[in-house]
């Protein structure tokens, strides 16, 4: 079974940055994609970027602004999350999600994904 574990959460000034990271183990990983979602109190999960494990396309919810960045590292079966220029509306949980093999139902679903990281809060001071 694939494990996920994120790092990197914590507080942070708005304008500040912080890089979130996400740790896959387990055994026959071989994603189709991951992807970074995020989830503020009493609202649903929402997709903040994902990446394709096997190439280099990305994508990012319009929302983010450009100012998030997702990247991977292959070697080290981990996923990046940069945040600059945060915004106390980016004050939420942030999760790290792999997709086995593709869906079919895109990168924003939750339900595109198959394996779930226990999160990590992000807190955003005005």
């Amino acid at each position: 079974q694939v494990q996920l574990v994120e790092s990197g959460g914590g507080l942070v000034q708005a304008g500040g940055s912080l890089r979130l990271s996400c740790a896959a183990s387990g055994r026959t990983f071989s994603p189709y994609a991951m992807g970074w979602f995020r989830q503020a109190p009493g609202k649903e999960r929402d997709i903040v970027a994902a990446i394709n494990w096997s190439g280099y396309s990305t994508y990012y919810a319009d929302s983010m602004k450009g100012r998030f960045t997702i990247s991977r590292d292959n070697a080290k079966n981990t996923v990046y999350l940069q945040m600059n220029s945060r915004k106390p509306e980016d004050t939420a949980v942030y999760y790290c999600a792999a997709a086995a093999y593709d869906r079919g139902l895109g990168w924003r679903s939750v339900n595109h994904y198959h394996h779930w990281g226990q999160g990590t809060q992000v807190t955003v001071s005005s």
